[in-house]
């Protein structure tokens, strides 16, 4: 079912830095990226471009990229589509710590490169994209600090990070006088792992914002795969069918919870589960449709015992 929000959605804060961002963002992972997704193949250039610009339609202003998705393709296309809408947009990019990039330098330098690829002069969000077991926690801290200080970046966050180098460099950063905004990590109804580690709860008490991706598992989420019709190319060798038949019960749960709020899909009650669970999913988008479908996830909300019932559906994922 495609979705029309009828207003824009209420503006939440990232992290404690001053900047709000729509309660649902775009990934754009598949976008340029043609080995795993099929960029050129299974959609376009024009495509996407409808697809952000249905997004913005429907008021989500959060784009998250990084330089090395679609080997840099992916900042240069979400750039073009926010300079030729001059609409206000936050865009989100990583530096991907490469074992040559030893130093608090490398992540100033990869920043500029990002910009030019984007052609914006500042981002709203710069993140760290793994740890780099090479490089100590405060080195990149220090990097991300010197990008705030230039100008280059609103705010600043970490991705991939558990809890303890999380609060590393909250404190790093904190030594400089600069909020840790955001912590990227892997979170849907089948990842529940930010949940048992304690690093949901360690992001709600230090004001850090849980940006979730993969909120819909690749797609397992949305109910259009099963053993007999599993997703297509490298997904589907990822997901064997025994995993695909045991989520079936849970998609059942979504599909029924959805039609008691006239008609949500089952994708849309799994985005609204992560966002009544304090984070801000950010579903990838290759299309129009799929942009409204991921925007009726907004503008509701999900009952208290709603939310309990699919969290005792997806424990044993």
């Amino acid at each position: 079912m495609e979705e029309k929000t009828s207003e824009p959605a209420k503006s939440v804060p990232l992290g404690r830095g001053g900047l709000s961002i729509s309660p649902l963002g775009i990934g754009t992972w598949s976008w340029g990226e043609r080995f795993f997704w099929g960029y050129g193949i299974h959609y376009s250039e024009a495509d996407l471009q409808s697809a952000f610009q249905a997004s913005l339609e429907a008021g989500i202003n959060f784009f998250d990229t990084a330089e090395v998705y679609g080997q840099g393709r992916s900042e240069q296309l979400l750039g073009s589509f926010v300079r030729a809408s001059g609409s206000p947009v936050v865009v989100a990019t990583k530096f991907f710590p490469f074992p040559w990039r030893l130093t608090r330098q490398a992540v100033l330098k990869a920043l500029r490169a990002s910009l030019d690829r984007l052609g914006l002069s500042q981002v709203g969000l710069y993140q760290i994209h793994w740890p780099m077991p090479l490089v100590k926690v405060e080195t990149y801290m220090a990097g991300l600090a010197d990008a705030v200080e230039a100008g280059l970046v609103r705010s600043v966050g970490v991705s991939n990070y558990g809890k303890a180098l999380m609060q590393r460099a909250y404190a790093a950063l904190a030594e400089r006088g600069i909020p840790l905004a955001s912590n990227q990590v892997e979170y849907s109804l089948l990842q529940r792992g930010p949940e048992r580690s304690g690093l949901l709860d360690e992001c709600r008490k230090l004001g850090v914002t849980l940006i979730a991706y993969s909120p819909l598992a690749q797609g397992l989420l949305s109910g259009k795969y099963t053993p007999q019709n599993p997703p297509p190319g490298l997904r589907g060798r990822r997901y064997s069918s025994a995993l695909l038949s045991r989520i079936q019960p849970l998609i059942g749960l979504l599909r029924e919870i959805g039609e008691g709020h006239g008609g949500k899909t089952p994708a849309q009650v799994a985005l609204n589960w992560t966002i009544c669970k304090g984070t801000v999913p950010i579903p990838g988008a290759k299309n129009s449709h799929q942009a409204r479908e991921n925007a009726g996830a907004l503008n509701w909300s999900l009952t208290e015992e709603e939310v309990t019932a699919l969290d005792l559906a997806s424990r044993d994922f």
